[in-house]
Protein backbone atom coordinates (compact mmCIF):
# COMPACT_ATOMS: atom_id res chain seq x y z
CA UNK A 1 0.00 0.00 0.00
CA UNK A 2 2.36 2.73 -1.11
CA UNK A 3 2.38 6.61 0.19
CA UNK A 4 3.62 8.87 -2.15
CA UNK A 5 5.25 11.77 0.14
CA UNK A 6 5.52 15.35 -0.90
CA UNK A 7 7.43 15.49 -3.73
CA UNK A 8 10.64 18.38 -4.14
CA UNK A 9 11.02 20.62 -7.02
CA UNK A 10 14.44 22.35 -8.01
CA UNK A 11 13.89 25.28 -10.59
CA UNK A 12 16.83 26.59 -12.35
CA UNK A 13 18.08 30.13 -12.28
CA UNK A 14 17.21 31.95 -15.37
CA UNK A 15 13.85 33.54 -15.58
CA UNK A 16 12.13 34.02 -19.09
CA UNK A 17 9.07 35.48 -19.87
CA UNK A 18 7.22 34.46 -23.13
CA UNK A 19 7.50 38.31 -24.10
CA UNK A 20 11.36 37.82 -24.61
CA UNK A 21 10.73 34.49 -26.21
CA UNK A 22 8.65 36.23 -28.76
CA UNK A 23 11.20 39.30 -28.88
CA UNK A 24 14.00 36.14 -29.49
CA UNK A 25 11.60 34.68 -32.59
CA UNK A 26 10.91 38.19 -34.28
CA UNK A 27 14.99 38.46 -34.13
CA UNK A 28 15.90 35.01 -35.44
CA UNK A 29 12.98 34.76 -38.10
CA UNK A 30 11.88 38.43 -39.33
CA UNK A 31 10.33 37.50 -42.53
CA UNK A 32 8.73 33.73 -40.71
CA UNK A 33 5.60 33.84 -43.42
CA UNK A 34 3.42 33.67 -39.74
CA UNK A 35 4.96 36.33 -38.25
CA UNK A 36 1.96 38.42 -37.49
CA UNK A 37 0.10 35.63 -35.54
CA UNK A 38 3.07 33.92 -33.53
CA UNK A 39 2.68 36.24 -30.98
CA UNK A 40 -1.08 35.39 -30.50
CA UNK A 41 -0.40 31.77 -30.78
CA UNK A 42 2.19 31.99 -28.09
CA UNK A 43 0.30 34.37 -25.91
CA UNK A 44 -2.80 31.87 -25.98
CA UNK A 45 -0.88 28.95 -24.59
CA UNK A 46 -1.28 29.91 -21.29
CA UNK A 47 2.21 30.13 -20.21
CA UNK A 48 4.14 33.45 -18.58
CA UNK A 49 7.14 32.42 -17.38
CA UNK A 50 9.18 29.36 -17.47
CA UNK A 51 12.69 28.69 -15.91
CA UNK A 52 16.02 27.55 -18.48
CA UNK A 53 19.54 26.16 -17.07
CA UNK A 54 21.22 28.99 -19.63
CA UNK A 55 20.19 32.63 -20.38
CA UNK A 56 17.89 32.31 -23.26
CA UNK A 57 21.15 34.23 -25.48
CA UNK A 58 23.13 31.21 -24.63
CA UNK A 59 24.64 29.11 -27.61
CA UNK A 60 23.28 26.08 -26.06
CA UNK A 61 19.78 27.74 -26.47
CA UNK A 62 19.11 30.06 -29.00
CA UNK A 63 22.61 29.79 -30.25
CA UNK A 64 24.20 27.77 -32.68
CA UNK A 65 25.90 25.02 -31.01
CA UNK A 66 26.03 21.31 -32.27
CA UNK A 67 24.73 18.61 -30.82
CA UNK A 68 27.41 17.81 -28.14
CA UNK A 69 27.66 20.72 -26.52
CA UNK A 70 23.70 20.77 -26.11
CA UNK A 71 23.64 17.00 -25.10
CA UNK A 72 27.01 17.77 -22.43
CA UNK A 73 25.46 20.83 -21.40
CA UNK A 74 21.57 19.62 -20.88
CA UNK A 75 22.97 16.70 -19.10
CA UNK A 76 25.05 18.29 -16.43
CA UNK A 77 23.06 20.67 -16.13
CA UNK A 78 19.86 17.92 -15.57
CA UNK A 79 22.16 16.03 -12.93
CA UNK A 80 22.53 19.60 -10.93
CA UNK A 81 19.19 19.69 -10.44
CA UNK A 82 18.11 16.07 -9.91
CA UNK A 83 21.20 16.32 -7.33
CA UNK A 84 19.72 19.30 -5.48
CA UNK A 85 15.48 17.97 -5.83
CA UNK A 86 16.52 14.54 -4.29
CA UNK A 87 18.72 16.36 -1.54
CA UNK A 88 15.58 17.94 -0.26
CA UNK A 89 13.31 14.91 -0.80
CA UNK A 90 15.64 12.57 1.45
CA UNK A 91 16.10 15.42 3.73
CA UNK A 92 12.36 15.96 4.04
CA UNK A 93 11.95 11.99 4.79
CA UNK A 94 14.36 12.21 6.96
CA UNK A 95 16.30 9.00 4.89
CA UNK A 96 19.44 11.04 3.88
CA UNK A 97 22.90 9.65 4.92
CA UNK A 98 24.56 10.35 8.07
CA UNK A 99 28.47 10.26 9.08
CA UNK A 100 29.53 6.67 8.36
CA UNK A 101 26.24 5.43 6.79
CA UNK A 102 24.66 5.59 3.44
CA UNK A 103 21.11 7.64 2.49
CA UNK A 104 18.16 4.71 3.58
CA UNK A 105 16.98 4.01 0.18
CA UNK A 106 16.34 0.51 -1.26
CA UNK A 107 15.60 1.80 -5.25
CA UNK A 108 16.15 4.56 -7.13
CA UNK A 109 13.84 5.37 -10.55
CA UNK A 110 15.00 7.92 -12.55
CA UNK A 111 13.47 9.50 -15.92
CA UNK A 112 15.27 12.02 -17.82
CA UNK A 113 14.88 12.29 -21.67
CA UNK A 114 17.47 15.10 -22.16
CA UNK A 115 20.94 15.09 -23.31
CA UNK A 116 22.57 11.84 -23.62
CA UNK A 117 24.78 10.30 -21.12
CA UNK A 118 25.86 6.49 -20.64
CA UNK A 119 25.96 5.68 -17.87
CA UNK A 120 22.55 7.07 -17.12
CA UNK A 121 21.21 9.78 -14.67
CA UNK A 122 20.43 6.70 -11.68
CA UNK A 123 23.87 5.84 -11.61
CA UNK A 124 25.51 9.44 -11.93
CA UNK A 125 22.92 10.16 -9.03
CA UNK A 126 24.27 6.79 -6.88
CA UNK A 127 27.54 8.94 -5.21
CA UNK A 128 26.17 11.95 -4.68
CA UNK A 129 23.40 11.53 -2.77
CA UNK A 130 25.30 8.62 -1.26
CA UNK A 131 23.23 5.27 -2.42
CA UNK A 132 24.13 2.31 -1.03
CA UNK A 133 26.30 0.56 -3.93
CA UNK A 134 24.05 -2.26 -3.98
CA UNK A 135 20.60 0.37 -4.47
CA UNK A 136 18.38 -1.33 -7.09
CA UNK A 137 17.67 0.94 -10.00
CA UNK A 138 15.46 1.50 -13.08
CA UNK A 139 15.91 4.18 -15.65
CA UNK A 140 13.34 5.40 -17.81
CA UNK A 141 15.05 7.22 -20.96
CA UNK A 142 13.20 8.13 -23.38
CA UNK A 143 9.46 8.46 -21.62
CA UNK A 144 9.51 12.61 -21.74
CA UNK A 145 6.28 14.10 -20.12
CA UNK A 146 4.79 10.74 -19.12
CA UNK A 147 8.29 9.95 -17.44
CA UNK A 148 6.63 11.54 -13.94
CA UNK A 149 3.85 9.45 -13.57
CA UNK A 150 4.97 6.56 -15.25
CA UNK A 151 8.07 6.43 -12.67
CA UNK A 152 5.46 6.34 -9.64
CA UNK A 153 4.23 3.79 -11.01
CA UNK A 154 7.18 1.66 -11.41
CA UNK A 155 7.43 2.52 -7.80
CA UNK A 156 4.42 1.14 -6.98
CA UNK A 157 5.29 -2.13 -8.25
CA UNK A 158 8.50 -2.21 -6.77
CA UNK A 159 6.84 -1.93 -3.16
CA UNK A 160 4.44 -4.52 -4.19
CA UNK A 161 7.04 -6.91 -4.89
CA UNK A 162 9.25 -6.01 -2.19
CA UNK A 163 7.08 -4.80 1.05
CA UNK A 164 9.29 -2.53 3.58
CA UNK A 165 11.01 -1.16 0.75
CA UNK A 166 11.81 2.30 0.43
CA UNK A 167 12.23 4.03 -3.21
CA UNK A 168 13.59 7.41 -4.50
CA UNK A 169 12.23 8.82 -7.70
CA UNK A 170 13.99 11.53 -9.46
CA UNK A 171 12.38 13.41 -12.99
CA UNK A 172 14.99 16.06 -13.93
CA UNK A 173 14.57 17.49 -17.95
CA UNK A 174 16.32 20.01 -19.19
CA UNK A 175 13.66 20.92 -22.48
CA UNK A 176 15.31 24.07 -23.35
CA UNK A 177 18.18 21.93 -25.08
CA UNK A 178 14.80 21.46 -27.88
CA UNK A 179 14.99 25.09 -28.36
CA UNK A 180 16.26 25.54 -32.05
CA UNK A 181 16.29 28.23 -34.21
CA UNK A 182 17.14 25.07 -37.24
CA UNK A 183 12.70 24.29 -36.62
CA UNK A 184 10.83 26.89 -38.18
CA UNK A 185 7.28 25.31 -37.78
CA UNK A 186 4.84 26.51 -35.72
CA UNK A 187 4.93 24.03 -33.72
CA UNK A 188 8.47 24.30 -33.03
CA UNK A 189 7.73 27.97 -31.82
CA UNK A 190 4.88 26.71 -29.68
CA UNK A 191 7.35 24.56 -28.17
CA UNK A 192 10.05 27.53 -27.68
CA UNK A 193 7.19 29.01 -25.49
CA UNK A 194 5.96 25.96 -24.15
CA UNK A 195 8.74 23.87 -22.17
CA UNK A 196 10.72 24.62 -19.24
CA UNK A 197 13.46 23.05 -17.18
CA UNK A 198 13.80 21.64 -13.72
CA UNK A 199 14.45 18.71 -11.72
CA UNK A 200 11.79 16.77 -8.78
CA UNK A 201 12.22 14.05 -6.57
CA UNK A 202 9.85 11.95 -4.34
CA UNK A 203 10.27 9.32 -1.85
CA UNK A 204 7.85 6.50 -2.19
CA UNK A 205 7.27 3.97 1.06
CA UNK A 206 4.79 1.74 1.83
CA UNK A 207 4.99 2.85 5.57
CA UNK A 208 2.53 6.10 5.68
CA UNK A 209 4.72 9.33 6.58
CA UNK A 210 4.10 12.00 9.59
CA UNK A 211 3.24 14.15 7.18
CA UNK A 212 0.00 13.99 4.23
CA UNK A 213 0.57 11.30 1.45
CA UNK A 214 -1.00 10.43 -1.74
CA UNK A 215 -1.92 7.03 -0.98
CA UNK A 216 -1.99 3.88 -4.01
CA UNK A 217 -3.13 0.93 -2.70
CA UNK A 218 -1.29 -0.98 -5.44
CA UNK A 219 -0.68 -1.99 -8.56
CA UNK A 220 -4.27 -2.31 -9.95
CA UNK A 221 -4.84 1.57 -9.41
CA UNK A 222 -2.22 2.11 -11.99
CA UNK A 223 -2.74 2.45 -15.40
CA UNK A 224 -0.24 2.16 -18.83
CA UNK A 225 -1.52 2.98 -21.86
CA UNK A 226 -0.20 3.48 -25.52
CA UNK A 227 -2.47 4.63 -27.84
CA UNK A 228 -2.60 2.37 -31.31
CA UNK A 229 -1.09 4.06 -34.14
CA UNK A 230 0.20 7.26 -32.42
CA UNK A 231 3.99 6.59 -32.84
CA UNK A 232 4.30 9.83 -35.03
CA UNK A 233 2.07 12.21 -33.19
CA UNK A 234 4.95 13.23 -30.61
CA UNK A 235 8.59 12.29 -31.13
CA UNK A 236 12.28 13.45 -30.49
CA UNK A 237 14.70 13.75 -33.71
CA UNK A 238 18.81 14.00 -33.19
CA UNK A 239 20.66 15.89 -36.30
CA UNK A 240 24.13 17.65 -35.93
CA UNK A 241 22.63 20.87 -35.51
CA UNK A 242 21.15 19.34 -31.75
CA UNK A 243 17.99 18.35 -30.73
CA UNK A 244 14.61 18.70 -32.03
CA UNK A 245 10.69 17.62 -31.08
CA UNK A 246 8.13 17.03 -33.50
CA UNK A 247 4.74 16.44 -33.32
CA UNK A 248 1.78 16.17 -36.11
CA UNK A 249 -1.95 17.38 -36.59
CA UNK A 250 -3.10 14.64 -34.78
CA UNK A 251 -1.58 14.98 -31.89
CA UNK A 252 -3.44 18.08 -30.89
CA UNK A 253 -6.42 15.28 -30.06
CA UNK A 254 -4.48 12.92 -28.73
CA UNK A 255 -4.87 13.49 -25.36
CA UNK A 256 -9.30 13.32 -25.90
CA UNK A 257 -8.19 9.85 -27.61
CA UNK A 258 -7.00 8.20 -24.89
CA UNK A 259 -9.64 9.41 -22.48
CA UNK A 260 -12.02 6.56 -23.27
CA UNK A 261 -9.30 4.00 -21.95
CA UNK A 262 -8.46 6.16 -19.07
CA UNK A 263 -12.67 6.45 -18.03
CA UNK A 264 -12.58 2.21 -18.61
CA UNK A 265 -9.73 1.77 -15.97
CA UNK A 266 -11.04 4.44 -13.65
CA UNK A 267 -14.55 3.13 -13.72
CA UNK A 268 -17.07 4.00 -11.14
CA UNK A 269 -14.24 5.69 -9.04
CA UNK A 270 -15.01 9.19 -8.63
CA UNK A 271 -12.34 12.14 -8.72
CA UNK A 272 -12.46 14.78 -5.92
CA UNK A 273 -8.79 16.65 -7.73
CA UNK A 274 -6.51 15.36 -9.87
CA UNK A 275 -2.73 16.37 -11.09
CA UNK A 276 -3.01 16.45 -14.72
CA UNK A 277 0.12 17.21 -17.01
CA UNK A 278 0.32 20.53 -18.02
CA UNK A 279 0.84 19.90 -21.45
CA UNK A 280 -1.44 22.19 -22.88
CA UNK A 281 -4.55 24.29 -21.26
CA UNK A 282 -6.75 21.91 -23.70
CA UNK A 283 -4.49 19.34 -21.82
CA UNK A 284 -6.02 19.88 -18.77
CA UNK A 285 -9.21 21.17 -19.53
CA UNK A 286 -9.81 17.85 -21.86
CA UNK A 287 -8.86 15.47 -18.95
CA UNK A 288 -10.62 17.32 -16.44
CA UNK A 289 -13.87 17.51 -18.24
CA UNK A 290 -14.15 13.55 -19.10
CA UNK A 291 -13.55 13.35 -15.19
CA UNK A 292 -16.08 15.37 -13.94
CA UNK A 293 -13.74 18.19 -12.17
CA UNK A 294 -14.62 21.95 -12.07
CA UNK A 295 -11.30 24.64 -12.72
CA UNK A 296 -11.09 24.10 -8.08
CA UNK A 297 -9.36 20.85 -9.07
CA UNK A 298 -7.32 21.60 -11.66
CA UNK A 299 -5.87 24.74 -10.17
CA UNK A 300 -2.60 23.59 -9.46
CA UNK A 301 -2.02 22.25 -13.26
CA UNK A 302 -2.73 25.60 -14.36
CA UNK A 303 -0.53 27.51 -11.85
CA UNK A 304 2.24 24.64 -12.89
CA UNK A 305 1.14 25.58 -16.74
CA UNK A 306 1.52 29.71 -16.57
CA UNK A 307 4.23 30.18 -13.97
CA UNK A 308 6.69 27.13 -15.22
CA UNK A 309 5.57 25.58 -18.71
CA UNK A 310 5.34 22.06 -19.37
CA UNK A 311 8.41 20.51 -17.15
CA UNK A 312 8.33 17.31 -19.46
CA UNK A 313 8.39 14.39 -16.90
CA UNK A 314 9.08 16.41 -13.83
CA UNK A 315 5.31 18.15 -14.40
CA UNK A 316 3.17 15.50 -12.26
CA UNK A 317 5.77 15.39 -9.56
CA UNK A 318 5.61 19.49 -9.37
CA UNK A 319 1.74 19.54 -9.64
CA UNK A 320 1.58 16.83 -6.72
CA UNK A 321 3.77 19.15 -4.63
CA UNK A 322 1.79 22.16 -5.15
CA UNK A 323 -1.25 19.74 -4.07
CA UNK A 324 0.88 19.44 -0.84
CA UNK A 325 0.56 23.69 -0.50
CA UNK A 326 -3.21 23.66 -0.43
CA UNK A 327 -4.19 20.37 -0.12
CA UNK A 328 -7.45 18.12 -0.65
CA UNK A 329 -9.14 17.08 2.83
CA UNK A 330 -8.26 13.35 4.09
CA UNK A 331 -9.78 10.66 2.18
CA UNK A 332 -9.98 12.28 -0.90
CA UNK A 333 -10.10 10.27 -4.12
CA UNK A 334 -7.58 11.94 -6.85
CA UNK A 335 -6.04 11.06 -9.99
CA UNK A 336 -2.30 11.68 -11.29
CA UNK A 337 -2.21 11.33 -15.23
CA UNK A 338 0.34 12.21 -17.55
CA UNK A 339 0.73 11.57 -21.58
CA UNK A 340 4.04 11.41 -23.38
CA UNK A 341 5.03 10.54 -26.18
CA UNK A 342 4.27 6.94 -28.48
CA UNK A 343 1.58 8.03 -27.68
CA UNK A 344 1.53 6.71 -23.89
CA UNK A 345 -0.26 7.81 -21.15
CA UNK A 346 0.60 6.83 -17.11
CA UNK A 347 -1.58 7.59 -14.36
CA UNK A 348 -2.34 6.62 -10.90
CA UNK A 349 -5.41 6.47 -8.71
CA UNK A 350 -5.72 6.63 -5.08
CA UNK A 351 -6.84 9.13 -2.23
CA UNK A 352 -4.93 11.52 0.15
CA UNK A 353 -3.76 10.81 3.15
CA UNK A 354 -3.38 13.47 6.03
CA UNK A 355 -1.46 12.08 9.03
Amino acid sequence: MPYIHRPYTALPAHKVTTAEIIDDIRTHHPDHPKAAVIPRILGNLGVETRYFTRPLTAATISGTAGIEDRSNTAFADALTLATDAARQALTAASLDPHPGAYADIDAIITTHSTGWSVPNLDIHLIEPLQLKPTVSRIALTTMACAGGAQALTRAVDYIAARPGSKVLVVAAEVISSVYNHHDTSVEAMIYKALFGDSAAAVVVTDEPPAAPAFHIAGPADTLEYVLPGSLDRYSGRIGADGFHFDSTKEALSAADDVLPAVLDWLGPHHVDWAAIHPGSPRIITDTAKAICLDETGTRHSFDTLTYEGNLGGVSILRVLERTHTDPPGHGAAGLAIAYGPGFNTAALRGYWHTA
